[in-house]
């Protein structure tokens, strides 16, 4: 039997012990300590190479940046730059300076912040090759006092938004005003900023939701017309940004991303124009490239209801309180086979409770899982993006270790 997520680089090996990239998951475990995220960098290099191919399908210029935030690992963004051509997309001044510092050029990188500060604007303004993408009438007016003539970027909002499971915490735009990007009411006035200050706007981004798959394809195509019309009011561009948002399964009931429905929908749209065809996807190519290991430290049971308590909380994974995205788990080590561990008359309904004492701490509800003792290991997959690089000290909690593995050729 293969578990759902199981995949090559993925699985239990003979010895009933969790395999990632190779190496055994409860070893890594216990020489290294716990809290641990592991990163997968073959992984990471398929899943670019995957969305890499996507992109050159539609037959359009094209280039990946690949987004910060989801995870800024150093050793991880010093192999996106040793290994694949992508630049990377950053939010912040500090953003910027740690590119630079994992060997990045300026022309490597995206800018696209929000609620920007004047010492963001006069720190950005130093690089004259920085791309910035301007996210309103404001920050567009305050760049054009510091670097008139410059070209530079527009974050458009085309007041639609999809993403995972259609959850409304995952869209950046939609029928409710948000703060991203210039909405079609304000573009003719952003458009006479750029004038005033001889500003040239070669870019168009936008960036709608996130962790779309199949079912959100169709919305996403309809938002891809809308922000065509918008494009078109602003003129001749070198470049337009889709932003990111391509998403991963995070349940058995969840398919895989047809990527080629998903070039298919930009090529439908975008195939006859002119300009460069850009994403920046950060889920994509790293979520399902790390594993957090976590220790029981607790397991009972109260009020009736099975409670396995492990060694970080919401500090470390937010997604799953904050989004409601689930972590699903996994024992890194098996008591017996896989084919008796995973067996339904084996299985236990049990809550995967964080040690952040705080109510919203649990990780995972009523989930079926397999025999769990305390100090056993277990891994949450889906854990290589928007974990550490979100995480907190919330009390004083927040310590953890991260580990690239890689194979001979990398």
């Amino acid at each position: 039997m293969n578990l759902w997520w199981e995949r090559e680089g993925l699985r239990y090996n003979e010895d009933q012990e969790l395999t990632f990239a190779g190496q055994s998951v409860q070893s890594l475990g216990e020489k290294l300590g716990t809290p641990l995220f592991l990163y997968d960098g073959a992984r990471v290099l398929e899943n670019i190479e995957r969305v890499q191919s996507a992109l050159d399908a539609t037959g359009k210029s094209n280039r990946i940046f690949y987004a910060v935030k989801a995870n800024r690992f150093a050793p991880l963004l010093t192999l996106l730059k040793t290994q694949t051509s992508c630049g990377v997309d950053v939010c912040s001044p500090e953003e910027v300076r740690h590119a630079l510092s994992c060997g990045f050029d300026v022309s490597d990188i995206s800018y696209t912040g929000t609620s920007v500060s004047n010492a963001d604007l006069d720190f950005l303004a130093s690089f004259p090759d920085l791309l910035i993408n301007c996210d309103g009438l404001s920050m567009l007016r305050r760049l054009g006092k510091r670097s008139p003539g410059r070209s530079i970027g527009v974050r458009i909002n085309p007041a639609m938004g999809t993403g995972y499971g259609s959850n409304e915490l995952l869209r950046y735009s939609g029928e409710k005003p948000t703060k991203f990007g210039i909405y079609r009411s304000e573009l003719n006035e952003a458009l006479a900023i750029a004038k005033d200050y001889d500003m040239t706007i070669e870019a168009i981004h936008f960036h709608t939701g996130c962790g779309y798959l199949d079912c959100q394809l169709s919305p996403w195509e309809d938002i891809l017309g809308e922000c065509l019309k918008m494009i078109e009011q602003v003129g001749d561009v070198k470049c337009v940004n889709l932003g990111g948002g391509l998403g991963v399964p995070y349940t058995k009931d969840d398919a895989p991303l047809s990527l080629a429905e998903w070039s298919d929908k930009i090529k439908r749209v975008f195939g006859d124009k002119p300009f460069e065809i850009r994403v920046e996807p950060g889920t994509y190519i790293v979520k399902d490239a790390g594993l957090m290991v976590l220790e029981a430290n607790t397991v009972e049971t109260k009020s009736g209801q099975a409670f396995v308590g492990v060694n970080g909380g919401f500090n470390l994974s937010m997604e799953p309180v904050h989004y409601k995205l689930p972590a699903e788990p996994t024992p890194c080590k098996l008591s017996d086979t896989k084919e008796k561990s995973f067996d339904p008359s084996n299985m236990k309904a049990v809550s995967f409770a964080g040690n952040i004492n705080e109510a919203l701490d649990i990780l995972l509800e009523d989930f079926p899982f397999p025999q769990v003792n305390e100090e056993d290991l277990i891994a949450f997959i889906n854990a290589g993006a928007y974990t550490t690089s979100m995480s907190s000290n919330h009390c004083m909690r927040g310590a953890f270790s991260e580990c690239l593995l890689l194979n001979d050729d990398q």
